[in-house]
């Protein structure tokens, strides 16, 4: 046990640097790809490598038809919907402001499982916590009030905080529903079927006349087939069957500052201290909701057993 939990952190650790990572590069490559048929290509192969290795080298045996049901939910909502509407947001929006909004993701956990739990009521720290992240992520958008003219612009934001919502929401729908299968596999099923979700959305909206593979894209899809999907969501999986969710969903604070600092190094994205200080109100808000969120379960469980 105390191994799979070590493993559990390291493979948080992954998450968190690797994932900060695929902002930047899912940007580099939406901008000459059309971004729904980028990630069906993405997840069809991350996923296909990863079960194909899973069930000849690792041995592991394909689960029953109500956990494949399972699997394909899970792909729609965290990867179809969590991964590929980011992907169309990213043509239209900076990467870095794509992942500050996806680090609320913390929070919309607390704020769904409180939505859950109706007796549980919200404490002062939640509250301020809540207040402080919308406080950041209003200083972020006033940098780029003027942008919010071009529909496309404001589209884009509106389908990333959609993206956010579904994945939190869905990794407490998983969660709540500990699979006993291999989580690897798991990973990969979720991927193969988030790619086959995706087709129907690739066939309407994309432009398929402006398909290209040009250097950047072409690199670009390696990274995010074999680092950004087969490690990292692989190890996201791990994590998230040997730790509490509201741990493993701590990788939303590391995220956001890597492609932040990636997004101003490589692709010359706005960075100035009014970014800066939203960036730390906003991570502050959701660290201030995560504590106040464990406090009041630790709370109520001392309060319980004392009676």
């Amino acid at each position: 046990m105390k191994k799979n939990i070590l493993n559990a952190y390291l493979a948080l650790a992954a998450i968190c640097l690797i994932w900060g990572t695929t902002y930047l590069a899912l940007r580099i490559a939406v901008v000459h790809f059309p971004p729904f048929l980028f990630i069906v290509i993405r997840q069809l192969i991350a996923g296909s490598l990863l079960v194909g290795f899973m069930l000849t080298v690792g041995k592991a045996k394909l689960p029953d038809k109500a956990e494949m049901l399972r699997q394909a939910i899970g792909g729609f909502f965290m990867l179809s919907l969590g991964n590929g509407l980011v992907a169309w947001a990213e043509v239209h929006i900076p990467s870095g402001i794509a992942a500050i909004i996806c680090s609320l993701m913390p929070m919309w956990v607390i704020l769904i499982n409180l939505t859950i739990h109706t007796e549980e009521k919200p404490t002062v720290p939640i509250l301020i916590g809540v207040a402080l992240g919308m406080v950041g992520i209003i200083m972020i958008f006033s940098e780029n009030l003027s942008d919010f003219s071009n529909t496309q612009y404001l589209f884009g934001i509106i389908l990333t905080f959609i993206a956010t919502i579904s994945w939190a929401a869905c990794s407490i729908w998983m969660k709540k529903r500990n699979s006993t299968s291999n989580p690897f596999l798991n990973a990969g099923l979720q991927m193969f079927f988030a790619g086959v979700w995706l087709i129907p959305f690739t066939v309407i909206f994309d432009d398929l006349h402006a398909v290209s593979w040009s250097t950047e894209a072409f690199y670009s899809l390696i990274y995010l087939v074999f680092i950004g999907s087969i490690v990292a969501y692989a190890c996201y999986t791990y994590a998230l069957k040997n730790l509490p969710m509201t741990i493993v969903s701590l990788y939303a604070y590391v995220n956001p500052l890597v492609a932040v600092l990636l997004g101003w190094l490589i692709l010359d994205e706005k960075l100035n201290a009014r970014i800066g200080i939203a960036f730390v109100l906003t991570v502050a808000g959701i660290y201030i909701v995560n504590r106040g969120y464990q406090l009041s379960k630790l709370w109520k469980a001392q309060f319980s057993s004392g009676r």
